[in-house]
């Protein structure tokens, strides 16, 4: 069994009073958040007309309708402190550490069950089965942690809030949020075009080997797959995808960087023979399954449009045993994994029991902001009586 690490809990879930290294962390925040949006990029230009506004023809429907049975549930109360503006910068303040830093929106753990239904509801329907289902399991091993660690400030299956950004509507933008400890999920809707990134999941650790949900395990796929497919290239493509032998710490992308630069780097999908492309389409498909049926494929159909320009690149070892990082990066699609360190268990070097995902829609795309932008560049929403 892991070793557990000692360390000082953050047990206030408010911002005064945090330790000095969690200050640090939230005045970064701030400042990084405060900054306009612009995206990821890679070198700071973004590329424009990537995301046009279009007829998709497969309907959102469901999405509309559970986040409204959702907002139906709260109390007055709740609602008031679920709803924001479509132009908050609430979308931007997630942040995938347990400690209590910048929360918004309605915990489940207030909800009541019938409320904590709905709330699942939406994310179910927002989501793939797959996807749903590493959802639900990342927040049950976040339970898991809780009862070894008995730390019920920091960790627990129902420490994450519910945000919704503007009103659910057929027709308008609108959108919702599920943040908290490795589990953020980012949800705009336009018509029935769905953007759904950032999408944040990870855990530490990856599985449950004891208690109620013993056997629970994540990420097996994003591991193998990345794995099989830097196992695949020959010597001389792997020194042109592998960048360094250390791991990065973090993924590049994670919470607040939102503007992050990062260069194309590593192998490209042109340089890949037939049956790598397809090891490298099938880890695409991976993390674009998690989103729902139909727009899902959507989001392959785009992501495909840019394999020419598509590169993948490794840091770590290759062996079975190795912990590594990769990414897979193209106009469209960031995906990145990330073997980390401990912080529940004590270990100071990257392993195979902590992961972080995070997948990006670089070139200002991320929480649909190319198309809420190009929306109301063709609609004057000042005017009350504007028409779509």
């Amino acid at each position: 069994m892991l070793r557990l690490r000692q360390r000082l809990a953050v047990s206030a879930r408010a911002r005064a009073g945090l330790p000095p290294n969690l200050q640090t962390y939230a005045d970064t925040g701030e400042a990084l958040i405060a900054e306009p949006f612009r995206g990821i990029t890679a070198d700071g230009r973004v590329v424009p007309r990537l995301f046009p506004i279009h007829r998709t023809g497969v309907s959102a429907r469901p999405v509309q309708d559970a986040a409204e049975a959702f907002l139906a549930s709260l109390g007055p109360e709740q609602r008031a402190r679920a709803l924001f503006s479509l132009d908050s910068d609430a979308w931007r303040r997630w942040s995938n550490i347990h400690p209590f830093v910048m929360r918004h929106g309605v915990s489940l753990d207030e909800m009541s069950p019938a409320q904590r239904e709905r709330a699942l509801a939406l994310l179910r329907e927002s989501l793939s089965a797959g996807g749903f289902q590493t959802a639900r399991d990342v927040m049950r091993l976040n339970e898991f942690v809780r009862t070894i660690t008995g730390s019920d400030a920091e960790y627990g299956e129902w420490l994450y809030w519910v945000s919704m950004m503007g009103t659910p509507s057929p027709e308008e933008p609108w959108g919702w949020q599920i943040d908290g400890h490795h589990l953020i999920v980012n949800c705009f809707v336009l018509g029935d075009q769905i953007v759904m990134t950032p999408m944040f999941m990870g855990s530490e650790p990856v599985a449950a080997e004891e208690g109620p949900y013993a056997g629970t395990r994540v990420f097996r796929a994003e591991e193998q797959q990345g794995l099989d497919l830097v196992r695949a290239l020959t010597p001389e493509q792997r020194r042109r995808a592998i960048l360094a032998t250390e791991l990065p710490g973090e993924v590049f992308t994670a919470a607040f960087r939102d503007n992050f630069e990062l260069t194309y780097e590593g192998i490209r999908y042109g340089e890949l023979s037939s049956a790598q492309q397809k090891l490298l389409l099938d880890l695409l498909d991976t993390y674009v399954g998690r989103i729902r049926p139909g727009h899902a494929g959507l989001r392959l159909a785009e992501v495909r449009r840019h394999l020419a320009d598509t590169c993948f690149a490794w840091m770590g070892g290759v062996d079975e045993d190795s912990a590594f990082y990769y990414r897979l990066h193209s106009p469209v699609v960031l995906v990145e994994f990330d073997h980390q360190r401990g912080i529940v268990f004590d270990n100071d070097g990257p392993s195979r029991h902590h992961i972080h995902t995070v997948v990006r829609t670089p070139n200002g795309n991320d929480y649909g902001r190319d198309l809420l932008g190009q929306h109301h560049a063709r609609f004057d929403h000042s005017r009350a009586d504007h028409q779509h």
